[in-house]
């Protein structure tokens, strides 16, 4: 399958904390989800995550928050990246 990276960026905080955005365009939707796009938002430690943003093949579109996996319905890139800054945001309040 041809896909075309739209960006990548990786960020560490000075408290240690990563924040790692990789999202490419596909051809055709993966297995469970409607649209063109394979994306993985992390926001973390190196020894674990905080917020995860992920379609996987087969599992479609979902967040992990504080160790809690939950689906997540895709409207838009933007409206995605928007609700993972919010979560990183709250993290700790989720």
């Amino acid at each position: 399958m041809t896909a075309t990276l739209l960006f990548h960026s990786k960020d560490i905080g000075d408290d240690g904390t990563i924040t790692e955005l990789v999202a490419w365009e596909l051809a055709e939707p993966i297995v469970g989800s409607a649209h063109r796009y394979k994306y993985r938002f992390f926001y973390g430690l190196p020894n674990g995550e905080r917020v995860r943003y992920d379609n996987e093949q087969g599992k479609g579109d979902h967040k992990h928050v504080n160790g809690v996996e939950v689906a997540y319905e895709f409207e838009s890139m933007e409206k995605l990246l928007d609700d993972f800054e919010a979560d990183i945001e709250n993290w700790g309040e989720l």
